[in-house]
């Protein structure tokens, strides 16, 4: 995100991390009110939030107030402060890796995000123009996540428990490649666990194939997964494997670095002590 800092004790990321937490409450703000939480001069708050509209992130209300569009919506008062900056974090550096990993491989990229038996799709779609991530390139849904490589992939680094929540509340079929057996679930975790790698071929829709890699927070801690469309897994999954790797492992290491240093920092200034950071 661009912009020149008038705190250089502050990072952007810091500043919009503390603007999205305003909102952990699942609130509407008025821009005087998001400057005041985030402690920031009005102008950079109006700046940073109307980027933050632009990226589908805040939504702009009739009476002109802003609140949290649906990806950042499921980080509401269910969740703890230090969830809500961790996933804060990950949407905000991952954006720019899924812009840069669309534009070298020129296929669609999705940040997966576990959310119950479900994956939150932040989907970059493929541009030729020379922009950069824009609102008509930003997509988002919600799809089961045992029907997805990015929902296989997070799941793979889950606590137990997760995954018998979402073994236990059912596995539909979409299509007759839909994983539908607990017992095959847990094999395929098995073996994304030992090679970090998932793949899905017609099994939310016909004639759609992807691979996801794992984002950890550090610690063997799962942030999110990114998945890759390819058109055969049989030919590009070696070089699609190559792209992804270094984008997850350099999202990864961001994530690892800065999760203390931003969002800690942001908990510690509110007078309270930050909770574990929590499995994705």
């Amino acid at each position: 995100m661009a912009g020149n800092s008038t705190d250089p004790g502050r990072s952007v990321t810091s500043k919009v991390t503390a603007i999205l937490m305003a909102f952990a409450d699942g609130g509407v703000h008025t821009l005087t009110e998001l400057a005041s939480c985030a402690n920031l001069p009005t102008s950079t708050a109006h700046r940073l939030a109307s980027e933050l509209v632009a990226w589908r992130l805040l939504e702009r209300t009739e009476e002109r107030s802003y609140r949290i569009a649906l990806p950042l919506r499921m980080i509401g008062s269910d969740y703890s402060e230090s969830e809500v900056c961790s996933y804060t974090l990950t949407v905000m550096r991952a954006l720019p890796v899924l812009d840069d990993l669309s534009r070298a491989t020129r296929n669609d990229v999705r940040l997966g995000l576990l959310r119950g038996s479900d994956v939150l799709m932040l989907q970059h779609r493929h541009s030729r123009s020379n922009e950069r991530i824009h609102a008509e390139s930003l997509l988002h849904s919600v799809i089961p996540a045992h029907a997805t490589a990015s929902g296989k992939a997070v799941l793979a680094f889950s606590p137990p428990e997760v995954v018998d929540k979402v073994i236990n509340e059912g596995l539909p079929a979409f299509t007759p490649h839909t994983i539908t057996s607990g017992d095959v679930l847990r094999q395929k975790l098995s073996l994304i666990r030992l090679t970090q790698v998932a793949t899905s071929r017609n099994e939310f829709e016909q004639g759609t194939a992807a691979i996801a890699m794992p984002i950890f927070y550090g610690r063997g801690r799962v942030a999110a997964a990114i998945e890759l469309n390819i058109a055969d897994l049989g030919t590009e999954l070696k070089p699609a494997s190559s792209a992804l790797y270094v984008a997850c492992r350099s999202l990864s290491r961001q994530l690892t670095t800065e999760l203390h240093a931003t969002c800690y920092r942001n908990i510690y200034s509110n007078g309270s002590a930050p909770d574990p950071v929590s499995h994705a």
